[in-house]
């Protein structure tokens, strides 16, 4: 009887792997501009930086409010502010990835926008910069890597299976959160650089 379960089971990993490592490229392919950058476009992608803090903030909220309610055995109050969550995050995703393929990449530090760190800049910044790229690079990698338990934690806890949601929220909740927060950070400190 458990023998269908093992097997939805593995090709729900394999699925949210896939979407994971789809999503990674996507963003590469977008970032590095293999597709060009038309010369045109709305005004309104400037202000995306600041939706995906505001998206990120309020992700990190929900996700606080959803481990409050489940501790106080409110379930139907947890699932959705996890569904907003979750929601909130895939509405960060579209925006970041349009965000980073149309705006030019901002350097941290970079106070007069030549797209050069030079010396007198990185003397101004350096213990800054350490901290900025030490967050940047965790929020990066753990976002990549939580994708696929952010999915598979959705959809044991929609299917009421309810020890496996545990298992993996224990690892996924956490670094979820951590992104959330930093992704706050990141926009934080590297905002005060922008050139548009």
């Amino acid at each position: 009887m458990n023998k269908p379960f093992i097997k939805n089971d593995k090709l729900i990993f394999k699925l949210s792997v896939i979407i994971g490592i789809v999503v990674c490229l996507l963003v590469f392919i977008l970032n590095k501009r293999f597709i060009p950058v038309p010369d045109h476009f709305p005004q309104f992608i400037y202000h995306l930086p600041l939706v995906n803090a505001l998206l990120n903030g309020s992700c990190s909220f929900l996700l606080i409010c959803s481990l409050i309610a489940i501790k106080k055995k409110n379930i139907v109050l947890h699932k959705k502010l996890n569904l907003t969550a979750f929601a909130f995050s895939a509405l960060f995703l579209i925006s970041y990835v349009m965000a980073h393929y149309f705006i030019p990449e901002t350097i941290y530090g970079d106070v007069n926008h030549n797209q050069l760190l030079e010396p007198n800049e990185l003397a101004l910044v350096a213990d800054s910069r350490t901290v900025y790229l030490a967050l940047l690079v965790s929020h990066i990698v753990l976002a990549a890597v939580i994708l696929p338990l952010i999915l598979l934690s959705f959809y044991y806890g929609l299917q009421n299976e309810v020890i496996k949601h545990k298992k993996i929220t224990r690892y996924s909740y956490p670094v979820w959160l951590y992104v959330t927060i930093t992704g706050v950070i990141v926009y934080t400190m590297i905002s005060k650089f922008y050139n548009f």
